[in-house]
């Protein structure tokens, strides 16, 4: 169950993402990589991305930012201040893309049509302003179902920002890997799980193992200096069982 490194790691669960068997969106609902932190998310993803279909060509699709209107010091920041800052639910300033990439939903655009926060997606064509992907689902209404995605205006909390920003950007992020929260309620055959960085909040642990049909089917990768006792961290905040025998 537990890996050497990370290459380890990518290639027990995405073994075949860089062949044709890979378009298939089957495949897609079958793995997973999780981890607690967006930023460890963010750096497979981007490993992911280069090993998948090796031959298409990367879409760069920049973001526009800038300062929500009442904050006086737009001026005082340059751009690249704007494409540094990335936040949960925020897509990022830079979104690099290629065709048959596996995408997931940032905001709810249409949550009748399954176009809902969470929502994972293939993306099929590329425009300036839009995005043509294909819905992956296990509700057969939705499965298939071609949609538009398009370049939306976004407001994060400023609390988790230095600054008040407005990103014009496509709502959506690289889903090779997720975090372990926005996983919740999933069921996947392979299931890899990074925690060189451990879990941070109580029952966190217990949800990324239990998102695996199988503990056969589950890959670990500890920190160098856990691999020999193979331990980790557990969070669980016993108040909250003392309260429920209350």
């Amino acid at each position: 169950m537990v890996c050497a490194n990370l290459n380890t790691l990518i290639n027990r669960i995405y073994l075949e993402i860089g062949n044709s068997r890979a378009q298939d969106d089957q495949y897609f609902l079958d793995h997973i990589i999780l981890c607690p932190r967006n930023d460890e998310v963010h750096n497979i993803n981007k490993a992911i991305l280069q090993q998948f279909n090796p031959t298409v060509e990367v879409h760069m699709l920049r973001s526009v930012d800038s300062v929500l209107e009442e904050d006086g010091m737009y001026y005082a920041y340059p751009t690249e201040f704007f494409q540094q800052l990335n936040t949960s639910g925020l897509p990022p300033a830079l979104l690099c893309l290629k065709v048959s990439s596996l995408v997931i939903l940032l905001r709810n655009l249409d949550p009748g049509e399954e176009l809902c926060n969470g929502t994972r997606l293939v993306v099929l064509n590329m425009r300036r302003k839009v995005l043509q992907c294909r819905i992956i689902s296990k509700d057969r209404r939705f499965r298939g179902k071609v949609v538009l995605i398009p370049r939306i205006r976004l407001s994060p909390n400023v609390e988790t920002l230095p600054v008040p920003l407005k990103r014009l950007q496509f709502p959506v992020r690289l889903a090779f890997s997720m975090t372990i929260n926005k996983s919740q309620g999933q069921s996947v055959k392979h299931v890899g799980i990074n925690l060189q960085i451990s879990v941070f909040s109580h029952k966190q642990l217990y949800m990324a193992f239990s998102r695996c049909t199988s503990p056969l089917n589950i890959s670990v990768l500890l920190p160098e200096q856990s691999q020999e006792s193979r331990r980790t961290l557990n969070i669980v905040h016993k108040e909250v069982f003392n309260s429920i025998r209350l």
